[in-house]
């Protein structure tokens, strides 16, 4: 369901009429009453609104008597953050335009949202690519940005006219040219992510002295190479890592036009994220500027940047016991047990490296003031289900009460499982806090 502002209405009735899919990415009258600033104050506002419909469906729940998997954990996805997080990459990267990452979050409310904002899609599968081309877009605002492809997913690709493809290595030229000969190609290349959050390089990437020979292959294979790609590394670190990349870049782009290719697109992949956004997007905007003229296309891969603080999660209380504090030993505490863990939406502890920050939603016993130890743990029996060691909050925890957890939307509920039979199919409700945006999903 998608809410406007102030009221929910149910996720079906959203965007229902066609979208001129370049008529918003090259309007820019959107950015024109929206500043910085604007955009802080407009997420503190949101923030509220957020935690008031937290609460409401939290209060709705009565856990003494409701049925089986009511009080399960739930999301509240705020669609008008996604917005603000595209007007301030139209802000300071507008000459790239964003692929958005299926793989990090592939709700379908986000991405028609996508679709409707003018972006495109980062698919890796045939499923993600089925995703994308449901939300009514032409297959060329797809890249099928998996270096390793499946055969049949390849001669998928051909039937659906999704074209642009990476590649990093000679057998999959070979397996390309066997498969869909009509492919354009992008030539993925190593690059140095040793301080990103999740690095690719170890799997993915052609190295610097064999980028001329797979150039030179392909052109003797026949087969179209139309640009390079790169991605210095899920939630990078270092923004001279794009200046690195986007000059190796070039290298590349000469050695093709020495062998006779007619390169016109360059993919700078992912590495965005919400905090540090502004500074690696001077970096690479410098960066592009000085190596690449005006008349080649730029696009990148953004994922978790769009959509990491738009959704939030809330876990009700199912089990608590009595401890000693580890590290106060005088101190008693807590450890409880949440309805969620690792193995569902908490998942990106694992595979993301992520450290959710719980935080009460509601409590039954009365405020004191005091912080009290806790050990959060999720729902299973294996032992590794633990959300936080240790976490201090302001309050007497009990079973029925809530915790809530910002910065849940990226690679969580997409990497949930059913392990012991709890469920991955948590509620999304949808909001909106920017008018921008509920008139995009209305539409």
């Amino acid at each position: 369901m998608v809410m406007a502002p102030t009221a929910c209405v149910p996720a079906e009735v959203c965007i229902t009429k066609p979208f001129d899919k370049d008529c918003y990415f090259n309007n820019n009258l959107h950015l024109s009453n929206h500043g910085e600033d604007d955009l802080s104050q407009s997420r503190l506002a949101a923030k509220d609104l957020v935690l008031n419909v937290l609460k409401k469906r939290a209060a709705e729940v009565n856990t003494d008597l409701c049925g089986p998997g009511e009080e399960d954990a739930f999301y509240v996805a705020d669609m008008g953050e996604v917005y603000r997080q595209h007007l301030r990459w139209k802000m300071n990267l507008s000459r790239v335009r964003p692929f958005y990452a299926v793989k990090c979050n592939p709700d379908p409310e986000v991405l028609r949202l996508m679709a409707n904002l003018g972006n495109g899609f980062d698919c890796a599968s045939k499923a993600e690519i089925d995703l994308a081309l449901q939300t009514g877009i032409d297959p060329s605002r797809i890249i099928y940005a998996q270096p390793c492809k499946t055969k049949s997913y390849l001669r998928y690709a051909a039937t659906v006219g999704v074209k642009q493809m990476t590649f990093d290595n000679s057998d999959e030229l070979y397996k390309i040219k066997a498969n869909y000969p009509e492919a354009e190609l992008y030539l993925r290349i190593l690059t140095d992510d040793s301080n990103s959050l999740c690095q690719f390089s170890m799997k993915f990437g052609a190295s610097m002295d064999r980028a001329r020979h797979l150039l030179e292959l392909a052109h003797e294979l026949e087969l179209k190479v139309v640009g390079v790609s790169f991605h210095v590394g899920s939630g990078a670190e270092d923004p001279k890592a794009f200046l690195k990349a986007v000059q190796d870049a070039r290298l590349v782009f000469d050695y093709a036009a020495d062998i006779g290719h007619e390169l016109h697109t360059l993919d700078v992949g992912g590495g965005f994220t919400h905090e540090t956004f502004e500074k690696f997007a001077g970096v690479l905007s410098d960066a592009l500027d000085t190596y690449f003229p005006p008349h080649i296309r730029v696009i990148a891969e953004p994922g978790r940047y769009y959509v990491a603080s738009a959704f939030t999660l809330a876990a009700n209380v199912i089990a608590r016991r009595a401890v000693q504090d580890p590290e106060d030993p005088a101190r008693g505490a807590y450890m409880i047990y949440l309805n969620d863990g690792v193995y569902g939406n908490f998942s990106n502890i694992i595979f993301d490296h992520q450290h959710p920050e719980a935080r009460i939603l509601s409590c039954q016993a009365p405020a004191t003031g005091v912080n009290v130890a806790y050990s959060i743990w999720g729902p299973t029996c294996d032992g590794i289900d633990v959300i936080s060691q240790r976490s201090l909050l302001p309050g007497l925890i009990d079973v029925g009460d809530w915790l809530y957890f910002e910065e849940m939307g990226a690679y969580t509920k997409c990497s949930a499982t059913r392990f012991n039979g709890f469920s991955d199919n948590h509620e999304v409700i949808y909001i909106s806090s920017e008018a921008g945006a509920s008139a995009l999903l209305e539409y």
